[in-house]
């Protein structure tokens, strides 16, 4: 293998690790060693390729998150030709966007990083978070599939349904019975989002 394609295969090998152990474990629990021990290079060779820890993060979440956008637009439009979709399945749907790509809570992984990083990164990584997860979200509750209660608008939506699905990703903070499908845990808790847990 050529230097420049050994080169590129390390720096692909190098965000592949990085990316299961930042989204499995979060940003301050991740460790240059750790990433660098999983491709099976040295933390110096690792340095090579990136300067820091915060541009290797900084690279994961820009990466999932543009598979997120895409994801959620490709619902949209579905969503936006599709004749009466249900505003639980397709929020579900939406939903199973986020838990195919992230292991743990979404805002949890993103925000729990921003003490640690230098402030031009914090910019970088809010950036990112705005159009890749809150803008799609916020498209599609502007489709009106769900029926937002008045002056609730489509951005203050989407914040909270993200800031919500916190119990889809642990085994010790759910909702409904432990031993449904993922998709019925989802279903639940997408019914909990929109329509709450007390009758009028």
């Amino acid at each position: 293998m050529k230097r420049e394609e050994q080169l590129n295969h390390t720096h692909a090998a190098i965000l592949q690790a990085a990316r299961e152990q930042f989204l499995a474990q979060g940003y301050q629990a991740t460790s240059t060693r750790e990433i660098a021990k999983e491709v099976g290079i040295t933390q110096p060779a690792l340095y090579h390729h990136f300067s820091d820890k915060e541009v290797i993060f900084l690279e994961v979440i820009k990466s999932v998150g543009e598979e997120v956008q895409a994801g959620i637009l490709a619902v949209n439009d579905r969503l936006a030709t599709a004749d009466k979709p249900d505003p639980v399945e397709a929020l579900a749907e939406v939903t199973e966007v986020l838990t195919a790509v992230h292991p743990r809570d979404v805002f949890t992984v993103i925000h729990s990083s921003f003490r640690f990083l230098k402030p031009e990164n914090k910019r970088q990584l809010g950036m990112v978070f705005m159009q890749d997860y809150l803008g799609p979200l916020q498209k599609f509750f502007e489709l009106g599939v769900v029926t937002l209660q008045p002056n609730l608008s489509a951005q203050d939506a989407a914040s909270f349904y993200l800031t919500s699905l916190s119990p889809l990703f642990n085994t010790f903070h759910h909702v409904g019975p432990a031993d449904v499908s993922q998709h019925d845990q989802t279903l639940t808790l997408i019914r909990l989002i929109l329509f709450g847990i007390a009758v009028k």
